[in-house]
């Protein structure tokens, strides 16, 4: 069901891009030369996005960073919970099509059904509504798809998936500044973006790729979050393993709200691997709050 919708998707995007862009010789021949120039201004002309809100959510925000391995997924669903724990009722989609996580990170492999064979519903976990590639596929088939499948992709699972009477669409990007992160920027109506980061100097150069990325595409930045900031030893002293004050400093830089900092705690990393996440299984944990805290800050930008 999901090829359909992929490929009926990319057919509708693509089908008629040849026709409005092929003239034969004899229209060339015949065409007078006002009417080549206005054709030739309208063909260069900066081509005009409608962007659509997902049905059945109120606010989309994306978890983003261009540089990969920095614990955004994780980040994602956590804040996706604390949330829920402030009463907003949430759901959570997966963007990454080429490495989904959401299915580990709740522990959930059932496939989505479809009642009308035109649409998805969405799957359910801990009253949380999801979506993910990785419920479509098996869990070790690569996606070997070009951009254009992509978009495709991400197009059905905005615009074909029923999500229902959500406050809240958190949305876990896949690292780059490519195909996924301009479909959304362009396409879909995003309330706010949250930059994550560790505060390692390489990884806040692709950071800042990203953050210009969402200035220029008129995404709203909500803020940075500093995570893997620090980790507290049994001797309570707090070591900065990736160095300190990077996400904070370039959040200034850039003018942007400094969210918070997330320690590297291996509480956090047992309810990740148990698919339980930590703000949901112990929602009082020290690292729970410091989630609960970037929560109510993201809930305060909607009020």
């Amino acid at each position: 069901i999901f090829k359909n919708f992929v490929f009926e998707t990319h057919d509708t995007l693509y089908s008629d891009f040849l026709p409005k862009n092929k003239l034969s010789n004899s229209d060339i021949m015949t065409e007078k030369k006002e009417e080549k120039d206005r054709a030739l201004k309208e063909k260069l002309a900066p081509k005009q996005f409608i962007k659509h809100p997902i049905n059945g959510t109120k606010y989309t925000v994306l978890v983003s960073s261009a540089k990969g391995g920095v614990g955004k997924s994780t980040v994602a669903v956590n804040l996706a919970f604390a949330l829920q724990n402030l009463g907003l009722k949430v759901g959570i989609l997966d963007a990454d099509v080429y490495g989904p996580s959401l299915p580990k990170l709740i522990k959930l492999n059932e496939k989505p059904k479809s009642e009308d064979g035109k649409a998805l519903v969405p799957l359910e976990k801990y009253d949380v509504q999801c979506m993910s590639m990785g419920f479509l596929v098996e869990e070790q088939t690569p996606m070997i798809w070009r951009g254009p499948m992509v978009i495709s992709a991400l197009k059905t699972m905005t615009q074909k998936v029923l999500w229902k009477n959500r406050d809240i669409i958190v949305i876990d990007m896949p690292p780059g500044t490519g195909d996924t992160q301009l479909t959304f920027a362009q396409e879909v109506k995003v309330d706010g973006a949250i930059i994550v980061s560790t505060p390692q100097d390489l990884a806040l150069l692709d950071v800042k790729r990203g953050i210009q990325m969402f200035d220029k595409t008129g995404v709203k930045i909500l803020g940075l979050i500093d995570n893997m900031s620090f980790f507290k030893g049994d001797d309570g002293k707090e070591y900065k393993i990736f160095g300190e004050g990077g996400v904070e400093k370039t959040a200034k830089e850039f003018n942007k709200n400094f969210l918070g900092k997330i320690p590297i705690h291996q509480d956090l990393r047992d309810a990740t691997d148990k698919g339980d996440p930590l703000t949901h299984s112990d929602p009082d944990h020290e690292v729970s709050k410091i989630f609960g805290d970037i929560a109510k800050k993201i809930k305060l930008a909607f009020q």
